[in-house]
């Protein structure tokens, strides 16, 4: 409690806004509840949560989301015409999007509590850095067993030409997401190595958090 009542307390120089993204897709709403919360939570507080939902026949996804945002603020919805594929669903959550960097989180994946506080930690002192992203690790579908921690290398160019080490969490600053282009249907199915690909050529500073900040939601086998 202390050290989470610290975080929330910290003053930092430099305060930018988080736009969290992320897509929804018949998002199964325990998953849904553990996502938001986990994000509800961060000790950093100066974020945006922005939902698209490319199943919008799916009801109880919809109303559980809205009755979320009619307690936070902080959440923005889009509640999309029809499934316009895993990168137009997140490229329309990115346009409801005002934070100076953004995050991508999938639907059914978790933070730490401490993921955004840390980042911003780091950004202090390193205030050029374009990209930054962080250890993670698998978490089960109950919620309750953490499994295969990804312990990842500093920026590497090119074991990152091979291989998507980067992978969760990564936080990119909007301005540089938004000259390198958004994402690419075409890619859909690796369409987040395609945009790390395009914003690591375009990135000043890359920067390496060695903690693990972000639970991937897998089954153990």
């Amino acid at each position: 409690f202390a050290k989470r009542l610290k975080e929330k307390t910290t003053h930092f120089a430099l305060h930018p806004k988080f736009s969290i993204i992320v897509p929804l897709y018949h998002t199964p709403l325990d998953f849904l509840d553990d996502m938001i919360q986990s994000v509800q939570k961060q000790t950093y507080e100066n974020w945006e949560l922005c939902l698209a939902n490319g199943s919008p026949e799916d009801e109880e996804l919809d109303a559980q989301v809205r009755k979320y945002m009619s307690k936070e603020p902080r959440i923005k919805y889009r509640k999309l015409e029809k499934n316009l594929g895993i990168a137009g669903n997140t490229n329309e959550a990115l346009a409801l999007a005002t934070g100076s960097y953004t995050a991508l989180l999938d639907h059914d994946d978790l933070l730490e509590e401490h993921a955004l506080f840390e980042i911003v930690k780091w950004l202090q002192n390193h205030p050029e850095t374009d990209m930054v992203y962080t250890d993670e690790d698998k978490v089960t579908f109950d919620s309750k067993t953490y499994f295969k921690p990804h312990f990842k290398p500093d920026f590497n160019r090119e074991l990152l030409r091979s291989n998507n080490y980067i992978c969760h969490l990564l936080t990119v600053k909007k301005d540089l997401l938004m000259e390198a282009g958004l994402y690419k249907e075409e890619f859909d199915g690796a369409q987040d190595y395609d945009l790390i690909l395009r914003c690591s050529e375009k990135a000043k500073q890359i920067g390496h958090i060695p903690q693990v900040l972000y639970h991937w939601r897998s089954h153990t086998a």
